[in-house]
């Protein structure tokens, strides 16, 4: 699948390649450009076989920040239709800081202003040597408000004190040094150092993978009190099982009673806590799947439809998906039951 200009998208297997497509441009925002980029990192959601998603620019620059032209355009409108321009950026920040697949920033040349902020809002960034950043836009008398959250987070308060306020430039050493990228190297060895980190990504557990992004940004900047440590005991026991696993035939063409999955989803949303249902659907899924291959493994069901089991004998043991789940959510051992052959 290839989508082209302003923004090339293009899916091969588990990768989802966004490159940035306004080279004469220096690849800066528009309200184009930022629609092109939200709808790519949606569609590249949506996509159940991507993994993780490589964000680069074409041409020599990564992001020079926003389109001068674009914002002239936006000086002779309202102040309703400039808010609804910055409000579309604001929301392409956040589709990137929010999407559950891990994005990694291949930033091969100069990130400005804007484009500074969309590599604070990735990952993972990887940076050519010859790589520069700025926070321009005091310079040009305006406040880098839009990107800051991204940009404190990444740089951290002090610098982000020396650098919003001077607008100096640096260089990639230096962002490296500031932790806004993770790795500097060679301008042509940029792309093959990010592709490693893909392939790293996409060797993992995809459900283990969404799950620790997850825990970075719900756990970062909370204070370490109780709460967050009785948290912190919950989620290896959530995480657990994420990992996808390759069913044979028998087992995917199993079933699961309907009633079970009822109970399960009224446990999810009972043992939510701080966190949305939305954020169980992973262990869900696989909870489900956990459930299917272990009762179509003991060869004691085929089917399991309308609350009663096809078994290989009676007195068998199964296992409730509730307390699967449980299992998953909570670290409780499944209790088990006996259910007679219909």
């Amino acid at each position: 699948m290839t989508l082209t200009e302003p923004l090339d998208l293009t899916i091969e297997g588990p990768l989802a390649r966004l490159t940035l497509n306004r080279p004469d441009m220096r690849n800066a925002f528009d309200e184009t450009l930022i629609a092109a980029l939200t709808a790519a990192i949606q569609t590249a959601v949506e996509d159940p076989q991507v993994r993780v998603l490589l964000l680069t620019g074409a041409g020599k620059a990564f992001c020079a920040g926003g389109d001068l032209n674009w914002m002239r355009k936006m000086g002779t409108l309202t102040d309703a239709d400039n808010r609804k321009d910055a409000t579309r950026l604001a929301d392409m920040l956040h589709a990137v800081w929010t999407c559950p697949k891990p994005i990694v920033a291949c930033v091969n040349g100069d990130a400005y202003a804007g484009g500074m902020g969309l590599v604070a809002a990735c990952d993972i960034a990887v940076a050519a040597d010859s790589a520069h950043f700025c926070l321009s836009e005091t310079r040009l008398g305006l406040l880098p408000a839009t990107i800051s959250p991204y940009v404190i987070r990444a740089l951290g308060e002090r610098a982000s004190n020396r650098y919003f306020l001077t607008a100096e430039r640096f260089d990639a050493a230096t962002a490296l040094r500031l932790g806004l990228v993770h790795e500097v190297v060679p301008a042509a060895q940029a792309l093959e150092a990010a592709e490693a980190l893909c392939r790293t990504l996409c060797a993992n557990g995809p459900g283990a993978v969404q799950a620790s992004k997850r825990l970075v940004r719900d756990f970062a900047g909370r204070p370490l009190d109780d709460a967050l440590v009785m948290i912190t005991l919950r989620w290896p026991e959530e995480v657990r099982g994420l990992e996808t696993l390759e069913l044979d035939s028998s087992v995917t063409e199993a079933k699961v009673d309907k009633r079970e999955l009822d109970m399960a989803k009224r446990l999810v949303e009972d043992m939510s806590g701080e966190w949305k249902p939305a954020d169980y659907q992973d262990v869900f899924r696989q909870t489900i799947m956990d459930l299917v291959e272990e009762k179509a493994s003991k060869g004691k069901i085929e089917t399991v439809e309308k609350g009663e089991a096809s078994e290989a004998g009676k007195g068998a043991d199964i296992l409730d998906l509730t307390e699967l789940l449980k299992r998953s959510l909570g670290g409780k051992k499944p209790a088990k039951k006996t259910r007679k052959a219909s």
